[in-house]
């Protein structure tokens, strides 16, 4: 209602100095043209009430229309995002400083002197603002480079480390072993579950093959696990990024946006995340490291339980599942010796040990 009463305040104000100009116009004086002089006739007074009247009227009439176009618009403001605004606006001022900076000497010109400064006016704002949005991207970083570059840097080192996002994929969430990594506190900071993993751990657990249904089971309840018994923050990552592709492409992105850590232990996720510049934790390393070291010479007991690939080999495992393949073991299948290891090789899929039974050392 505030807004109607400012439009009739208005029309009632427009019409009575249309009314003065019409009484101008047929008696040839106006009260807009002299400060001191009050002294007028009846007809003058018709004249200027009778055109408050009329914008009054009109002002009422178009009122409705007004207020509601104007909130239309207010809404269709409020629904555009804020950077869209912030661009807009700023090259919409852009636009309009430099026609401002040309309408003097355009004005002098005869003829279209009198219309083109409107009509600059009018492209100069409009191409500056559709310049701004098409360069909000390049606006938007701007500024943040340049809040950043006025960051003490002190502020800067004070950020805590322990903060670092570290974002789980499906294989490492099935794989179990986070949960015992983080009871031990060797992973720090905030866990984050895209949402986009949870989703395939959904659909896995819901297939129709046992072996897949069982793996996505053990996944839920791996989550469950950190979620209620460990000390450790998680975080359910809802954006999805609006578009189709492949899980692993998704925590590619989801790790630059968030400048965090991919942990996984799928081989080829982790070739992508070094070829794309992504920090990767990869479960089978830390595996791998923490193994015993077996050195060449050394004397180890174990059982070979079966045969292996070249003939006369034997294979046996270590509590750790490293595999040891024992020259000319094939004969002591089922039977726990003593080994002397020869040469240790590591692979990408984990260490594998030579060795040769420690009876035929002696023998020779």
């Amino acid at each position: 209602m505030a807004v109607k009463r400012v439009i009739q305040a208005l029309g009632l104000i427009l019409g009575g100095m249309a009314g003065d100009s019409v009484h101008a116009w047929t008696h040839g004086t106006a009260i807009w043209s002299g400060y001191g002089d009050l002294t007028r006739s009846g007809s003058y007074y018709a004249d200027v009430a009778l055109g408050a009247l009329l914008g009054l009227a009109a002002a009422t009439m178009l009122a409705g229309p007004a207020v509601h176009w104007m909130q239309r618009g207010a809404e269709r403001a409020a629904s555009v995002p804020t950077i869209d605004l912030a661009a807009g606006g700023l090259g919409m001022t852009a636009g309009l400083a430099i026609s401002a900076l040309l309408q003097p000497a355009v004005s002098r010109l005869p003829g279209a002197g009198a219309v083109l400064p409107a009509v600059m006016t009018l492209l100069f704002g409009y191409m500056g603002m559709r310049i701004g949005l098409n360069k909000k991207e390049e606006i938007s970083g701007f500024f943040r480079m340049l809040l950043e570059s006025r960051r003490p840097p002190a502020q800067e080192e004070e950020e805590p480390r322990h903060h670092e996002h570290k974002i789980l994929d499906t294989s490492v969430i099935i794989d179990g072993r986070i949960a015992d990594i983080c009871r031990t506190g060797f992973i720090e900071g905030t866990l984050v579950i895209p949402e986009f993993v949870l989703e395939e751990l959904q659909h896995i657990a819901d297939s129709s093959d046992l072996l897949k249904r069982n793996r996505g089971r053990r996944g839920l309840d791996i989550l469950n696990k950190i979620q209620k018994e460990l000390d450790v923050k998680v975080v359910i990552y809802e954006d999805d990024f609006d578009e189709p592709g492949e899980v692993d492409s998704k925590l590619v992105k989801l790790a630059k946006a968030l400048r965090g850590k991919v942990v996984t232990n799928d081989f080829n996720l982790n070739k992508v995340c070094e070829l794309q510049g992504v920090s990767v934790l990869n479960i089978n390393d830390l595996a791998n490291a923490v193994k015993p070291i077996v050195l060449p010479g050394e004397e180890i007991v174990v059982q070979v339980i079966k045969d292996g690939k070249e003939h006369g080999q034997g294979i046996a495992y270590l509590d750790d599942g490293t595999m040891i393949v024992v020259e000319g073991g094939r004969d002591f299948i089922g039977s726990t010796m003593e080994v002397l290891v020869t040469s240790v090789l590591q692979t990408s899929a984990g260490r594998m040990i030579f060795a040769k039974p420690k009876l035929l050392e002696k023998a020779q």
